[in-house]
């Protein structure tokens, strides 16, 4: 079998074969593939798609490109949740201990941030002394007394998926279905939870940016957890402005704080409060997603997920003072808020532009070796549909570099578009996709 054939086969449009898959993630993985022809591949891979049979075969065999997660001696039902990114998505941070006080597991594997998008993992580490590290030992003491954890890839988990994103990162590959449903997929499949739900974004802070494409891609991946024994379906949210009120990593966590202590953004809790229903309905927890709604509210009323975020912090070496005191996060050297020009209702916040201002603030990472300050960020004032006077704030900035305010606050006025006129068309929740296909949410 040769690598040249296989990039020949998919130019013509020919479907490739699970040997032909193999072949190709092995050979890359194992350096015994250059990046010219793996990079080839991809470019043909975009232009003529994966079918559902070619992106199993692609996702299975990522899988086996490394060490796979087993949850089998966990004593309880296991879950996972996976957002597709957006600005101001904090919601691991709050869903994974409502999740817990309801007795569901949970080993959630995060990531860094990187551009416009922040990463679990780094809002976790604005918490002094928060250990990201841990083994699956300490992981499985940490589940059987907390039920839950989120910590760093620590393990040789789907190494294929790092080294192709990598390449696709560069070269122009990384907007295809197949290709994003089959890297999410690994690394879900591979981490071992029986029950998955996806928060699949979509808007201006997401990749995905029209229902139809959002509609597809959940779709696909629903269809491979399937095939592969999993108990999945794929929720599409809104990300045409940023979820919440905080971008950033501290004020993030503190939101998220808020909401568990049942005082957070309208929008961020009810979509807690619905991805959290969405899993007590697929567990048998709940009798139907109200009757999952009306629990997770219980939860959050009874402060039972708070406790479960203040033990999760001690068990990983985190200061747990911070529930209650949140001047312990690294404070800004300077805040600035940004005045209304015009009077009206907020139309729309670009959440792409709000993420874009604070990585400006130094809360995110244009390269992976990039330092960020945990106290910068954006905190918004005002959300879609509040109606707004000249001189009123928009939003507050929180960074150390204050050569860089002018421009954050360019950024952040660019962001909004006021009118004199609400917008009717605001989703929080388009639907939820299933193995039946898409059911569009009426409730918003």
């Amino acid at each position: 079998m040769r690598m040249y054939d296989i990039i020949n086969n998919k130019k013509e449009g020919k479907v490739l074969t699970k040997e032909e898959i193999c072949f190709f993630v092995e050979g890359y993985v194992n350096n015994e593939i250059p990046d010219y022809q793996a990079a080839a591949l991809l470019m043909a891979i975009c232009f003529n798609d994966l079918n559902i049979d070619e992106i199993f075969y692609l996702t299975e065999a990522m899988i086996n490109s490394g060490d796979t997660i087993d949850l089998s001696n966990v004593d309880g039902i296991t879950i996972d949740k996976h957002s597709t990114g957006g600005v101001g998505d904090k919601t691991s941070l709050t869903l994974l201990p409502m999740l817990a006080a309801c007795g569901l597991k949970g080993s959630k594997m995060s990531g860094r941030g990187l551009g416009h998008t922040g990463g679990t993992l780094d809002k976790l580490e604005a918490i002094e002394g928060f250990n990201i590290n841990i083994s699956m030992d300490q992981a499985n003491d940490i589940i059987k007394e907390n039920n839950f954890i989120i910590c760093g890839q620590t393990l040789n988990l789907v190494p294929a998926d790092k080294k192709l994103y990598a390449l696709r990162d560069v070269t122009a590959t990384v907007d295809n279905i197949g290709l994003i449903a089959s890297s999410i997929m690994s690394k879900k499949i591979a981490s071992g939870a029986k029950n998955i739900v996806l928060d699949v974004k979509l808007g201006s802070g997401a990749f995905m940016k029209d229902l139809d494409s959002a509609i597809k891609l959940s779709e696909t991946m629903v269809k491979i957890g399937e095939r592969f024994g999993k108990n999945i379906r794929a929720v599409i949210t809104n990300m045409d402005e940023p979820l919440g009120k905080a971008v950033g990593n501290s004020i993030e966590v503190i939101e998220a704080i808020d909401t568990l202590k049942g005082s957070g953004p309208k929008d961020f809790e009810d979509l807690c409060i619905f991805l959290c229903a969405n899993l007590l309905e697929m567990t048998g927890i709940a009798s139907s997603l109200e009757n999952g709604e009306q629990i997770s509210k219980e939860i959050i009323d009874s402060k039972k997920a708070l406790k479960r975020f203040e033990k999760f912090i001690e068990l990983q070496n985190g200061d747990s003072r911070v529930v209650d005191e949140y001047n312990l996060f690294k404070q800004p050297k300077y805040k600035k808020d940004v005045l209304s020009e015009n009077s009206g209702y907020v139309f729309s916040v670009n959440a792409e532009m709000i993420g874009k201002a604070s990585l400006t603030a130094g809360a995110g990472r244009e390269k992976k070796e990039d330092n960020i300050d945990y106290s910068a960020g954006i905190l918004i004032n005002k959300k879609v549909n509040d109606k707004i006077k000249e001189g009123d704030v928009l939003a507050t900035i929180y960074t150390d570099n204050e050569n860089k305010i002018k421009e954050i606050e360019a950024g952040i006025q660019n962001a909004f578009m006021i009118s004199d006129d609400k917008n009717d068309n605001v989703k929080l929740i388009y639907g939820i996709v299933t193995k039946n296909g898409f059911i569009p949410y009426k409730n918003n």
